[in-house]
C-alpha cells in the first residue's frame, strides 16, 4: 500500500473527484435498485437478464476484470521500470486468449449458476464434499481479491489526504464496503452489471483520452515518446531494455514467470470471472462477448503503457518516487500536468468506481457460491425453494461485505497488490486444474477434484506464509521476523503444476466416474442445453 506523508493531488482535484463519485454512486445505486430482481428466482439474481447484446456483455466482463492496479499500479510499473512493466501489461491482455480458446464455451454449456453445477453433472460421485471444498476455494480467492480492493481504496485516499488517520482509513472502508453490499445484495446481477458496464465504459474513456493527450504532446511520434521517457528515466537505454525491474537474478526472473503464469492461467478461474460466462443466452453471444472483452481489454492495457511512459517522459522517475514509491501516483500526477484539476478528479473517480464494480462482481460471485453451493446443495441437499435460497444469497452478500472491511481495517497495511496476486494463484493452482480436468479428461474423478482443490488451496497459501511477503523483507508484514523458506513472492511456478499433479493423482489412485456420465458431459459441453 501506497504510505506518503503529504497528498499528491490538491484540494480542488479532491472536491471535484468527491462530486463526481457522489454522483456516480447516487445513479448508480438508484438504477441497481430499479433493476434489481423483482421475483425470487434465483436464475435473475444470479445471472441478471440474459437478453445482453454481445457489446454490453463484453463491456461488463472488462469492467469486472480490470481493477484499479490497472490503471493505478501498472501506469506506476511502466513508469518505474520501463520494459518490464510493458510486459507486465502483456500478461493481463494476453490472459483473456486463455478464456476463450480453453473455457469459455464448454463451462457455459455445461454449467447453471456457478462451477459446483458443472462438476456435479460431470462426477457422480461425492458431489458433496467437491461442492464444499469448492466453495471453500471460492470464498478464499474472492475475499483476497476483495480485501486487496478495499485496501487500495485507502491507498487511493491516500492520495489526496496524505498519510490517513485510522478513523479516516475506517470510514473509507466502511463507505466503499456498504455500496458495495447494496449492489451486490439488492441488485444482484442486474446490480453488478450495470455498475460493471458504467465503470468499463468511463475507463475506457478516461485512458484512452489521456493517452490521446499524451501522444498529442509528442507530436504523435512514439520514437521521440520513448526517446523523452528514457532520458528522464535516469536509467537511459536501460529504461526501454528487459531486466530492469525483473532482471537482478535467477530469482527476480522466477518471481516474473510465476506472477505471469498466476495471472495468464488464474483468469479462467476466477470465480467472478466465471460467473460472467454463464450470464450470455447463446454460446454465440458468449464468444462475441469474450472477444469484445479481449479487444478492450487490450484498448486499456495500451493505454496504460503509454500513460506509463508519458509520466516518465513528462514528470520522470525521480518526481514519481519521491513522490510515491511504489508508482501508484504516477497517473495521477500525469493528469495534473495534462488537464489540471478537471482531468485528476476524473481519472481518481474512475479509480474509486473501479474499485466498486470490482468488489461487487466479487461479492456477488462469493454469495453466489455460498447460497447455491454450500446451502442449497450440500446443506439442504437440493431441497431449499428459490425463496429461501435467495434470501441466504442476500445474506451471504451483506456477510462477506462485512467479513471483507473488517479483515482490510485489520490488514491496511499489506499491499493490495499482493493480495490480488496470491488470489489468482489460489485461483490457478486450485480451482483450473479442477476445471480443465473435468473438461477435458475422461478419467478425472472426485477425489481427484478434491485433491486438486484442497491441495492447490493448500499448497499457495503454505508458500505465501513463508515467502518474502509475510517476513524477512522491508515489504514484509513482518519484516523483523524471518521465517521465510521459499524464495518467491508468488507461489504460481510450483502451486500450479502441484494442483494439476494432486488432480492426476487423486484420479489415477481411485475407481473410475461411469462411462456413461463423461459421455453425457462431453455432448453437453459440445452442444449445450439451455
Amino acid at each position: 500500500m501506497v504510505r506518503l506523508g503529504a497528498s499528491v493531488v490538491d484540494r480542488l482535484s479532491l472536491q471535484l473527484t468527491l462530486v463526481l463519485f457522489l454522483s456516480v454512486v447516487v445513479v448508480t445505486l438508484f438504477t441497481a435498485l430499479l433493476t434489481a430482481p423483482q421475483r425470487d428466482e434465483i436464475g435473475e439474481f444470479y445471472l441478471g437478464n440474459r437478453t445482453m447484446s454481445p457489446l454490453r456483455n463484453g463491456l461488463a466482463m472488462c469492467g469486472d476484470y480490470l481493477s484499479a492496479a490497472t490503471l493505478l499500479g501498472s501506469t506506476g510499473l511502466v513508469a518505474l521500470t520501463g520494459y518490464d512493466g510493458l510486459l507486465y501489461l502483456c500478461g493481463t491482455a494476453v490472459a483473456w486468449m486463455m478464456v476463450l480458446l480453453l473455457i469459455a464455451e464448454p463451462l457455459r454449456n455445461t454449467g447453471r449458476f456457478t462451477l459446483g453445477d458443472t462438476l456435479a453433472t460431470r462426477l457422480s460421485r461425492m458431489q458433496r464434499p467437491v461442492r464444499l471444498a469448492l466453495a471453500l476455494c471460492t470464498l478464499t480467492i474472492t475475499v483476497l481479491y476483495l480485501v486487496a480492493q478495499l485496501v487500495g481504496s485507502v491507498a487511493l485516499l491516500t492520495q489526496f489526504t496524505g498519510e490517513p488517520s485510522a478513523a479516516t482509513r475506517a470510514l473509507c472502508v466502511v463507505v466503499i464496503g456498504t455500496v458495495v453490499i447494496v449492489y451486490a445484495a439488492i441488485g444482484g446481477m442486474p446490480g453488478a452489471t450495470f455498475i460493471q458496464i458504467v465503470k468499463a465504459v468511463m475507463l475506457i474513456s478516461g485512458v484512452t483520452v489521456t493517452a490521446v493527450m499524451v501522444l498529442h504532446r509528442f507530436d504523435w511520434n512514439i520514437e521521440n515518446l520513448l526517446a523523452a521517457a528514457a532520458d528522464n528515466s535516469g536509467q537511459g537505454t536501460r529504461f526501454l531494455e528487459p531486466g530492469l525491474r525483473y532482471g537482478a537474478g535467477v530469482t527476480s526472473k522466477l518471481d516474473f514467470l510465476s506472477l505471469q503464469l498466476a495471472i495468464v492461467l488464474g483468469l479462467a478461474a476466477l470465480p467472478h470471472v466465471m460467473m460472467r460466462l454463464l450470464a450470455p443466452k447463446s454460446v454465440d453471444v458468449l464468444r462475441t462477448s469474450v472477444v469484445w472483452a479481449m479487444g478492450l481489454v487490450s484498448l486499456v492495457c495500451l493505454a496504460a503503457g503509454i500513460l506509463g511512459l508519458g509520466a516518465t517522459a513528462v514528470l520522470g522517475s525521480e518526481t514519481i518516487a519521491r513522490n510515491d514509491r511504489t508508482g501508484n501516483a504516477a497517473v495521477l500526477l500525469l493528469a495534473h500536468d495534462l488537464g489540471g484539476a478537471v482531468l485528476t478528479a476524473l481519472l481518481s473517480c474512475l479509480a474509486f468506481v473501479t474499485l466498486l464494480a470490482v468488489a461487487a462482481g466479487l461479492t456477488l460471485a462469493a454469495a453466489s457460491s455460498l447460497a447455491h453451493d454450500l446451502y442449497g446443495e450440500v446443506i439442504r441437499r437440493g431441497r431449499a425453494t428459490e425463496t429461501e435460497e435467495l434470501a441466504v444469497a442476500r445474506l451471504a452478500a451483506a456477510v462477506i461485505g462485512v467479513l471483507g472491511m473488517l479483515l482490510a481495517l485489520v490488514s491496511w497495511g499489506a499491499n493490495s497488490a499482493t493480495l490480488a496476486f496470491l488470489a489468482f494463484a489460489i485461483a490457478a493452482s486450485a480451482i483450473l486444474p479442477t476445471l480443465v480436468f473435468s473438461l477435458f479428461w475422461r478419467r478425472f474423478t472426485a477425489q481427484g477434484a478434491l485433491l486438486s482443490l484442497c491441495g492447490g488451496l493448500l499448497c499457495s497459501v503454505v508458500l505465501v506464509v513463508f515467502s518474502p511477503v509475510v517476513s524477512a523483507a522491508p515489504a514484509a508484514l513482518y519484516p523483523d521476523a524471518d521465517f521465510a523458506w521459499f524464495p518467491l513472492q508468488n507461489p504460481g511456478i510450483v502451486s500450479i503444476p502441484a494442483g494439476f499433479l494432486l488432480g492426476w493423482l487423486g484420479s489415477i489412485l481411485s475407481r473410475p466416474e461411469p462411462k456413461e456420465t463423461y459421455e453425457d458431459f462431453e455432448v453437453r459441453s459440445l452442444v449445450g442445453a439451455d
